[in-house]
C-alpha cells in the first residue's frame, strides 16, 4: 500500500518530495513500534504516507490523529487512510493545526511536525506541554536543504524561523534533544 501510494503521490502531486518516502517512513515506523505510542499527533499529513508508517506502533487502543491545512488532499488521504488496516484509529482533520491542536484534548506518546515552517515554534509550544513526560517530538526539515548553516537571504524567513525553533529546542531544558542527518534532518526531542 505505501509503494501505490508513494507512485500516485509522484503522479499526481505538485511537489511529490515533501512525502516523507521509504527510509524516513521505515525510521517513523521503528521508532513508533519501539515507543508504542497511544496518542500519536501529525501536524501536516500532505498524502498520508508519514502517517501510516507511523500508524505501526500504535497498539489496538491507541489513535492518531493527522492535521493538513491543505483540503485538496483529503481525498488521497482518506483513500489511503480507509485502505489501512489501522483505519479505525486514524483520525484526519482539515484546517490550521494552530486552530486544531487545542481542540483535541489529548495527551502525546509521540508527536511529528513537519508542517509550515514559520510556525514550527509555535506548534511546539503549543503541543510540549500535552506531551506524556518520556515521550517523544519528531521534527522534520530540521536542516533545510543545509541552508541552516549558510548565509541567509533577507527574504527567507523559512530558514530564519528554522534556525530560530533549532536554536530554542537546543536552549530548552525541558527536553533532551538529537540531531538525526536522515533526509533532511530530523529532530528527535524526548520530554524530560
Amino acid at each position: 500500500m505505501l509503494y501505490r501510494l508513494n507512485r500516485e503521490t509522484h503522479l499526481k502531486m505538485m511537489n511529490p518530495r515533501m512525502l516523507s518516502g521509504q527510509m524516513q517512513g521505515k525510521f517513523l515506523t521503528m521508532i513508533s513500534k519501539m515507543i508504542k505510542p497511544v496518542n500519536i499527533l501529525e501536524i501536516g499529513t500532505f498524502t498520508g504516507y508519514s502517517a501510516l508508517c507511523l500508524a505501526e506502533g500504535l497498539p489496538p487502543e491507541g489513535e492518531l490523529h493527522s492535521i493538513e491545512i491543505d483540503e485538496e488532499l483529503e481525498d488521497i488521504i482518506t483513500k489511503y487512510f480507509n485502505l489501512s488496516k489501522y483505519k479505525t484509529q486514524l483520525h484526519l482533520h482539515i484546517g490550521k493545526a494552530l486552530e486544531i491542536i487545542p481542540l483535541l484534548h489529548k495527551t502525546w506518546d509521540l508527536v511529528f511536525i513537519d508542517a509550515e515552517k514559520t510556525e514550527y515554534l509555535q506548534y511546539y509550544e503549543m503541543v510540549l506541554p500535552y506531551v506524556n513526560k518520556g515521550g517523544f517530538i519528531l521534527v522534520d526539515n530540521v536542516l533545510w536543504n543545509g541552508k541552516v548553516s549558510t548565509h541567509i537571504a533577507e527574504n527567507d524567513v523559512e530558514t530564519k524561523a528554522i534556525i530560530e525553533f533549532n536554536d530554542f529546542v537546543q536552549n530548552d531544558i525541558r527536553v533532551e534533544n538529537l540531531l538525526l542527518p536522515v533526509r533532511d534532518g530530523l529532530l528527535l526531542i524526548e520530554k524530560l
